[in-house]
């Protein structure tokens, strides 16, 4: 699937010749892509492979400018206001596009009406980890260990409101179970306490987890993506393991303005589509346990809406609330 998306979008590639003087003379000057996060993550990753890439194909520089604050949100109002020339990009995610505006009432800008989407990027599993003291070693025993003892398993996350909790409460949802939430301020100090046993489980990023699943420090249950993970291919996913039809994950994109021409849109989808088709940006983002997508701005928005409607039913289900 994500395959065929790629060769669709390198399809329109070939119309690159049909566009006006306007774009055929884009871009005079560097681009800004603004990541929401701080550098060396794996947003700040993604967007670093993608910018030297899609910099050489637009013949200037893709220079990335990290604003982290607010949970994301700060990157993405700059990103809404800036004038749309098509030299202000925005790296967009699930929190930006999806968990945020249904998770604060006064949102600095609309996820919809304020960008004009160029191409999503490529998506990533989670993962279902436990410490090693917890007497489940598969998924369905953890299902099976939560139903006979509900509220008994604490699962931490990086904070209230993040794509870790909601993992954490789609499964529950799906799989009938409850659990106790831990949030905690960041992925770090969550992992020093699920090490040490103060917590049992967690959804972490594959990325971030492999090397202590490696050194058996933690136990990997299930992965929440609709296939295995290329960096954990021995453990199933959670819709193999007894939880069918379950799907979760982190999701890259990239964006522009709205009001950007539509021919500079089309530019920038050329380059940057051109950028995933690079065996060299394609191995990057899978050693960030990203898998390419290279979507057409018609189907990015399309997923927006999407991600928008299902994140909001979730987070209005368990009643999660930001003050």
């Amino acid at each position: 699937m994500k395959e065929r998306a790629l060769l669709a979008a390198l399809f329109l590639v070939t119309l690159a010749g049909t566009l006006p003087a306007c774009a055929r003379e884009y871009p005079r000057k560097a681009i800004r892509l603004i990541v929401p996060f701080a550098p060396g993550g794996g947003n700040d990753t993604v967007a670093r492979a993608i910018a030297q890439s899609a910099g050489t194909s637009l013949g200037q520089p893709v220079v990335v400018d990290n604003r982290a604050g607010a949970g994301g949100m700060l990157g993405a109002e700059l990103a809404a206001r800036a004038p749309p020339d098509g030299y202000t990009l925005f790296l967009g995610g699930v929190s930006s596009h999806a968990i945020n505006p249904n998770l604060h009432a006064k949102l600095p800008y609309d996820p919809v009406k304020d960008f004009a989407p160029i191409t999503l990027i490529a998506s990533a599993p989670s993962v279902l980890v436990v410490n090693p003291s917890l007497p489940a070693r598969t998924l369905a025993e953890f299902t099976a260990l939560a139903k006979a003892s509900p509220g008994r398993i604490n699962y931490a996350s990086n904070g209230n409101g993040s794509s870790a909790q909601l993992a954490a409460v789609l499964y529950e949802s799906m799989a009938g179970v409850q659990m106790v939430h831990v949030p905690y301020k960041g992925l770090a100090p969550a992992l020093v306490d699920l090490l040490a046993g103060e917590v049992q489980a967690m959804f972490s990023s594959v990325v971030a987890i492999v090397p202590n699943i490696k050194a058996g420090r933690l136990r990997a249950l299930a992965v929440t993506g609709k296939r295995r993970a290329a960096l954990l291919p021995e453990v199933p996913t959670l819709d193999e393991s007894g939880v069918p039809g379950y799907e979760a994950g982190s999701w890259y994109g990239i964006l522009a303005p709205a009001g950007t021409p539509q021919a500079v849109v089309a530019k920038l989808h050329e380059a940057i589509v051109r950028a995933l088709a690079q065996p060299e940006v394609r191995e990057r983002l899978a050693s960030e346990g990203a898998e390419v997508i290279g979507s057409t701005p018609e189907a990015f928005a399309a997923h927006i809406t999407a991600e928008l409607a299902r994140m909001g039913k979730l987070i209005r289900d368990a009643g999660i609330r930001m003050e």
